[in-house]
């Protein structure tokens, strides 16, 4: 009986003692970095998102899926048409140039559609739905004013320590029309 209460409390104080990386310490810099990037609200930006939400407004959930699966198989085998057509349209250009122009504090950026779906990006993702995950859900799925500062963690391909934060992107009438998640280096915050 000793034994298990020892073991009980144990675990209490593990628990305890990992319950607070859940708080990012680098939230009000990442909070202030969102309200000071205009860039996100771009007429180009919205203009592109505009523009795809009309072409995918009849996509079922299995033309999502299959369009997925082919990016992920392009991701897999290094390269394709489908993720250089959208490496290579206007808005993922100028995002590119906007990781460029940030001296080392965007490690990526990425914008979707009302749907989840990439519409640029300065890197390719993993994958081209971003709508089954949080930050798409917490920031769009949350409405004009939906933000996600994801906590901080270690990027290998970075290299350093990365926190992704989102928001949603509003038409000019301030009605949802996608999301943008930005990769923000947080060793470089405030350089």
């Amino acid at each position: 009986m000793r034994i298990r209460y020892l073991m009980a409390s144990l675990a209490l104080i593990l628990v305890a003692s990992v319950t607070p990386a859940t708080a990012n310490d680098f939230e009000p810099q990442l909070k202030a970095y969102l309200e000071e990037a205009t860039w996100i609200q771009d007429p180009a930006v919205v203009a592109a998102i505009e523009a795809q939400n009309a072409k995918h407004a009849g996509l079922a959930d299995a033309d999502i899926d299959a369009l997925d699966k082919k990016w992920r198989a392009e991701k897999d085998s290094g390269s394709g048409p489908m993720i250089a057509e959208v490496l290579g349209n206007d808005l993922s250009k100028w995002l590119m140039q906007i990781k460029e122009d940030s001296n080392g504090l965007i490690a990526e950026v990425f914008v979707m559609d009302n749907k989840g779906l990439n519409v640029g990006q300065s890197d390719p993702t993993s994958d081209y739905w971003q709508g089954d995950e949080a930050k798409f859900q917490q920031s769009f799925g949350a409405g004009p004013d939906g933000v996600l500062i994801d906590e901080v963690e270690f990027d290998d391909s970075s290299e350093s320590f990365i926190s992704q934060v989102s928001r949603t992107i509003n038409d000019a009438s301030g009605n949802p029309i996608g999301a943008v998640t930005i990769g923000i280096n947080v060793e470089n915050l405030g350089n």
